[in-house]
């Protein structure tokens, strides 16, 4: 388990990367070693062991029926669809785990929204200076970076804290006082780390106490070794020891394909192959060349020779080729003024076919007596019409004329009985 994890920086890149700054602009340039493009693998191992640190095989993998990832399996592009939903359903589960709350991702959700709503997160807490594109692949060192970022998020609101390595008690069959001396040096260093340890705000080791520590065990294991001058073992006694043992200790070393020093032989074994063959091949070669040269400088004289034979056939080929295409020309030209007359000659055709049906249809009217009986058909029936106008005319002036009677009735009517009688004027 990784047990000391280096603290990334924003754009995800720390190991082999160097800054310098240009002397005439003054910008910082940020220039990538050669073991920048394998910090996404380390990152990737010490995110594996950080996601079982949080259990998250039996609160996440067993409950959604997901295969457990490979401990490069954002780093190595294998399948862009599927590295993308694991990467969101990771992270949705680290940012609930880490107490703010984000609903799952499904599979038909935007892919824009679902990394904008992660970085969302991401940056309230971390740096994130890269394009959100750089994580719809759903591989590559952003996406380590971030999910790193988000499982330590995670760690920190669990209480979850980096305990003190315990180192295995060794018998040393010393003096007390190296002992005592070695005790005192032990529990300086072991304060020195705690103190390191409660300063440290992220909770991780300290890599230059813990290089501190085996520095000076070192130095007083060589101290006790160097005490150590002479020795008690008789020299027929380990002569025996080593004739006895001799037999066990012969190594039997296993052949193994993917061994690079077998490859290597394989290499020397095949270039040695292919210079053997190259020395015997080549003189077939040299010879075959040789040949075709040859082949090659008489085909060109006889060519020449050929060439020089039928020069005036070939001049008379080229004079019959002029002049068929002159006579192809002509022929084009006279075809299209062939093709206009005849369109010319349609047109007047169809023309002519007109004015002889409209002749015959006057024709045909002039010798027949339809139009005569149509005549006689509509006299009948105006005289038809102005009978019936006459009778509707009298029976309108029958109508006005009972109606005036009837009013010039009215009014003698009328008048009569407006007159007043001579006897009523009398007595007044």
């Amino acid at each position: 388990m990784a047990a000391a994890a280096a603290v990334v920086t924003p754009s995800g890149l720390e190991d082999g990367v160097s800054r310098s700054r240009g002397e005439e602009a003054g910008e910082v340039v940020v220039e990538r070693g050669p073991g920048a493009a394998y910090h996404m693998f380390v990152v990737m191992e010490d995110l594996v062991e950080k996601l079982k640190l949080l259990r998250y095989e039996e609160d996440l993998l067993r409950k959604n029926n997901l295969k457990p990832p490979s401990r490069h399996y954002f780093a190595l592009p294998t399948n862009p669809g599927e590295q993308f939903y694991m990467f969101c359903t990771l992270a949705a589960w680290l940012i609930n785990k880490a107490g703010h709350p984000f609903e799952q991702p499904q599979e038909y959700d935007d892919p824009n929204a679902t990394i904008s709503n992660i970085l969302s997160e991401l940056r309230s807490g971390r740096t994130a200076d890269f394009p959100p594109s750089k994580l719809k692949s759903g591989y590559g060192e952003h996406v380590c970076y971030v999910l790193d970022c988000l499982a330590e998020e995670a760690l920190k609101y669990i209480g979850f804290t980096w305990k003190r390595p315990t180192y295995p008690v060794e018998e040393l069959e010393e003096e007390t006082v190296a002992e005592d001396d070695a005790e005192l040096t032990l529990n300086k260093v072991d304060e020195e780390f705690v103190e390191e340890e409660t300063d440290n705000e992220e909770n991780f080791i300290d890599l230059n106490v813990l290089k501190a520590q085996t520095y000076r065990l070192d130095m007083n294991e060589s101290a006790k070794q160097e005490d150590i001058l002479e020795s008690t073992t008789d020299a027929a006694e380990w002569s025996l020891e080593v004739e006895r043992v001799l037999p066990q200790l012969k190594v039997t070393i296993r052949t193994d394909n993917k061994d690079w020093r077998i490859h290597v032989d394989q290499m020397h074994q095949h270039k040695s192959g292919i210079e053997s063959a190259l020395k015997e091949t080549k003189g077939f070669l040299d010879k075959l060349h040789n040949e075709i040269s040859r082949t090659l400088e008489k085909i060109g004289s006889r060519e020449k020779y050929i060439n020089n034979q039928l020069e005036h056939l070939v001049q008379e080929y080229r004079a019959a080729q002029a002049q068929l295409s002159e006579a192809r020309e002509r022929y084009q030209q006279g075809n299209g003024g062939v093709t206009e007359r005849t369109k010319l000659l349609s047109e007047v055709t169809e023309e002519l076919e007109k004015v002889k049906q409209e002749m015959e249809e006057k024709g045909s009217s002039m010798t027949d007596g339809a139009p005569l009986v149509r005549i006689k058909q509509s006299l009948t029936k105006l005289k038809q019409e102005t009978v019936q106008m006459d009778i509707r005319i009298g029976v309108v002036e029958h109508t006005l004329l009972q109606s005036k009677l009837k009013e010039k009735s009215n009014m003698t009517r009328d008048m009569h009985a407006t007159i007043i009688p001579e006897s009523t004027i009398g007595s007044y």
